[in-house]
């Protein structure tokens, strides 16, 4: 989920980055041996982190790496960084090498906030000269001593064998604001006792038997307002409303009803969706409104870049694939081109031949990937917007759809 904060293990090869994600998660995740450059691609395992919460452990591939092969996995370690809340560096025998230097730049220069472990202290206890050396490199980060074979030998008789690392990554990440808070997408919107309405369209595109996570996330959020979700289908809608004697504090559809939504929620009634309710809680929401100033600037031939977050089984019924593409087509009367990325894939090299870039809600993604993304997009000077508003304008209620939050940004 989203809301999970992914910290990577990062180090060169055998300095106990496997041995520590298992350690971490009490699961034997990846595969320990004495050969150095077992790890290759990326091993992640979510765990609960008592002070923290739910964290998602990344095991990477040693970026010592050697020849062609190793140097891709060395390549896929660096992706990671910027996908990363939050890292732990391990070396071992009071030995920091200039690939170490290096790395833990690189981790600087990511603004990827880190503790380095100095592991198998059984072997050679941390010395007081190096842990100053470290200190002096890197002011702002906790340097431990620890043994992780000594920690599995302990696990039977101590209540937590990693309370060293525990402790210091929980101080490490409040110092830098990451022990999660979330943004609350409908924080000033919905209050004790409301009633909102979640119009949840099950077709084609819906999961079998279950909601999809904004839908979630939604609901959730009014719960913890203490106020009353009710969720239907587009087509009940009217009936829905029609029903409540109490006026409806905000309604929320599915961005690829909008049109049919607008039409049946009565002017003054606030009106906006899932995606754009995600826009305001992974804080991009002002990046997106300016995007989406593109949309009338279009012209024919223009590319445009689409970003799913998530990866799904395509049919004609997918909204980033078919329904937008066309809706964007039809209201600009352009003709227009699309290039899709998938996931965290990488972003095409070359980003100037595209007029902008459409992103989804991003739920699947934490909130520091989605904004590493958005930023790189930005930074090229690529007008970025997402779904939910891009569909909005395709349906003439842009204002509408975005005004509920305008008093509250």
């Amino acid at each position: 989920m989203s809301q999970e904060l992914h910290i990577g293990l990062f180090g060169r090869r055998n300095q106990g980055k496997s041995s520590l994600i298992n350690l971490l998660t009490g699961q034997q995740v990846s595969i320990v041996s004495e050969k150095p450059g077992t790890t290759t691609d990326p091993v992640k395992k979510a765990c609960e982190v008592f002070g923290i919460g739910k964290c998602v452990f990344i095991d990477t591939a040693g970026f010592d790496d050697a020849g062609e092969l190793g140097q891709k996995r060395v390549g896929k370690t660096k992706d990671m960084v910027l996908r990363m809340d939050a890292g732990i560096l391990l070396v071992s025998g009071n030995t920091f090498t200039e690939e170490d230097k290096a790395f833990a730049n690189y981790l600087q220069e990511a603004g990827v906030p880190f503790l380095i472990v100095h592991n198998k202290s059984d072997e050679t206890p941390l010395s007081v000269t190096f842990k100053q050396m470290l200190q002096k490199l890197y002011p702002a980060c906790t340097v431990l001593d620890f043994s992780i074979r000594q920690a599995f030998l302990s696990a039977g008789t101590v209540e937590c064998p990693y309370q060293a690392i525990a402790e210091a990554l929980t101080t490490l990440l409040d110092w830098y604001g990451l022990v999660h808070k979330p943004v609350k997408a409908l924080g000033g919107l919905v209050r004790q006792g409301d009633i909102v309405v979640l119009v949840c369209p099950v077709d084609a595109e819906a999961p079998k038997d279950r909601l999809i996570l904004p839908q979630v996330m939604m609901a959730r959020q009014c719960l913890d307002f203490h106020a009353m979700p009710i969720l239907c289908q587009t087509e009940d809608l009217l009936s829905v409303l029609s029903g409540l004697a109490v006026k409806p504090a905000l309604v929320i559809t599915d961005s690829q009803v909008f049109k049919q939504v607008a039409e049946i929620v009565p002017e003054g009634m606030p009106l906006t969706s899932f995606s754009i309710c995600l826009a305001r809680q992974k804080g991009h929401f002002e990046d997106y409104l300016r995007g989406s100033e593109a949309f009338p600037r279009l012209k024919d031939g223009d590319k445009i870049l689409m970003l799913e977050s998530c990866t799904h089984q395509v049919n004609c019924h997918d909204i980033g694939r078919f329904k937008l593409p066309a809706a964007l087509k039809k209201t600009t009367g352009k003709e227009l081109s699309f290039a899709y990325v998938s996931g965290l894939d990488p972003l095409p090299a070359a980003l100037d031949g595209f007029a902008l870039a459409v992103q989804c809600g991003g739920c699947m993604v934490s909130d520091r990937q989605l904004s590493v993304r958005v930023g790189q997009l930005i930074q090229a000077g690529m007008p970025v917007c997402n779904y939910g508003m891009a569909l909005a304008w395709c349906s003439g209620i842009l204002a509408r759809a975005t005004e509920p939050f305008a008093k509250s940004l």
